[in-house]
């Protein structure tokens, strides 16, 4: 406050200043009082404190940053009324007991609870007719896909959180190209934050041929993007509506490990089945709240007959969303832990979670839980990468194993306990994802898929390396300078 009386500082300056302290204290107020999801009070304080610190960055950084989506922004459609009849499925909420005693699957009964945790939406339902396929490396997932892709007959729906427009994305726009040419629906939804370096416009010859697309919170102002939060960051892809794709990779060569990150591991299924179903009530929702053109209906054309008959995999789409108050991917992730008895395994590219997350896993792994977390060991991003670290050393000297992946990026996220039940989407495990963006991950309840998972973690293993409490007290001054910043910000990263 001393410099706006200093009589050797410029009035100009001074006024800058001025103005920027009085909008801080008008936006304190707000983060405050007004912002109602706004709901840790961490989040709050660690806003404050930036606000306050660093006046002119604070403001900028919450604009761009701190506001969340409001509720009647993103719930215009959301989930129209649903035949019964059309979809075959009941509302599961309203007897869940029922369902979950009437399945053949051993693991869904035993783990009854978390089924019932998860049915908080349509997507939700509980399937046991699928067939899923398992993809950790991105030649073979994005070879698979796009042979679906060349078969399809009906319609191609995208919904991705970055996607590029070099080799791999050219690839694949040219494969939506010929199927257009023959005919065929096809509709891409991109992120306008995650895919920022390609526009509707580069989309010319693509929408010419009957092709539609969409930016999902597209800036208003060219090149500035307020919704920087909020974000898209769904993968799913639906093919005839007969099999789906839902995981971790984005659409890029970066992806086929191509990028200056180096070998990049992921994971995704490809889906068979009823759950399918759940893939496209989630497009068709995020689709009809960014065009403004034609709204897509729940007809049979995009719920079919499934005409895969020898699924046997029991799964759940869970979706979350930042105006949600019950934040479905957290509290399923939440519920995998505390029913833990012998085994977790994870992987998360970014580990920022809230201390009731951290505090989860350390009492498994104290009451004799086998407990691993496999982490990077190169940031993508700077901030989120020693805030990663310093969460993970919480858990180190409570006997968590954690360990640093050594062979590129690791970007999956994923869990599996007990070898039964697996979680496997675009949710990371932090608070951006619990409650900043829209995320849909597959929660499955099949041993023969969970122990594939954990064959595939235990893989990685011979490509990375633990992270001991020696290692850990080994960094340097700078290093812990870099982790005492990136704590400050965890909260809102």
């Amino acid at each position: 406050m001393q410099i706006l009386f200093d009589a050797a500082v410029s009035p100009v300056y001074r006024g800058i200043l001025a103005f920027f302290l009085v909008i801080n204290v008008v936006l304190a107020f707000i983060i405050v009082f007004l912002d109602r999801d706004r709901r840790e009070a961490t989040s709050t304080w660690a806003w404050l404190f930036l606000l306050f610190i660093m006046p002119i960055v604070g403001f900028f950084a919450y604009i761009f940053f701190g506001r969340a989506v409001r509720k009647k922004r993103q719930t215009n459609t959301y989930y129209n009324p649903i035949d019964d009849d059309l979809h075959r499925k009941n509302y599961q909420q309203e007897n869940p007991q029922k369902y979950i005693h009437e399945a053949h699957n051993p693991v869904v009964r035993k783990h009854s609870d978390i089924v019932k945790t998860l049915l908080t939406k349509e997507a939700s339902f509980l399937s046991h007719n699928n067939h899923i396929d398992v993809y950790t490396d991105g030649h073979d997932l994005y070879r698979q896909m796009l042979e679906d892709m060349r078969n399809a007959k009906s319609f191609i729906h995208i919904e991705i959180y970055t996607l590029e427009l070099d080799g791999l994305g050219k690839e694949i726009i040219d494969v939506l190209e010929e199927k257009l040419g023959e005919g065929l629906e096809v509709k891409l939804l991109y992120d306008a934050v995650g895919s920022k370096t390609i526009h509707k416009s580069k989309f010319s010859h693509f929408q010419s041929l009957g092709g539609q697309v969409e930016a999902f919170f597209k800036a208003k102002i060219p090149f500035m993007n307020f919704r920087v939060n909020n974000r898209n960051h769904r993968k799913i892809t639906v093919i005839d509506g007969q099999k789906g794709y839902v995981g971790g990779f984005n659409m890029g060569d970066d992806y086929l490990g191509k990028g200056k990150l180096g070998y990049w591991r992921d994971t995704h299924f490809r889906v068979q089945g009823d759950g399918v179903d759940a893939l496209e009530l989630s497009f068709i929702h995020d689709w009809n709240s960014q065009s403004h053109r034609e709204q897509l209906s729940y007809n049979e054309k995009y719920f079919p007959k499934n005409a895969y008959e020898d699924g046997d995999k029991s799964m759940q789409i869970a979706l979350s969303a930042p105006s949600d108050n019950w934040h479905q991917i957290e509290f399923g992730y939440m519920k995998m832990i505390m029913n833990a008895k012998k085994s977790i395994y994870m992987h998360s590219p970014y580990f920022i979670p809230d201390n009731g997350y951290i505090n989860a896993l350390r009492i498994a792994a104290k009451s004799g839980v086998d407990v691993n977390l496999i982490i990077p060991c190169k940031p993508d991003h700077m901030l989120v990468y020693w805030a990663t670290i310093t969460s993970v050393a919480q858990l180190i000297n409570d006997g968590v194993n954690v360990y640093t992946y050594e062979n590129g990026f690791i970007h999956s996220k994923m869990m599996v306990i007990d070898e039964e039940v697996v979680s496997v989407g675009s949710a990371n495990m932090d608070h951006r994802s619990f409650e900043l963006n829209f995320e849909c991950n597959a929660f499955v309840y099949d041993d023969k898929v969970a122990k594939h998972l954990i064959e595939k973690f235990k893989e990685d293993l011979k490509v990375s390396e633990k992270l001991t409490k020696e290692r850990y007290e080994q960094r340097s001054t700078w290093i812990k300078f870099k982790q005492s910043i990136a704590k400050l910000a965890s909260p809102i990263l």
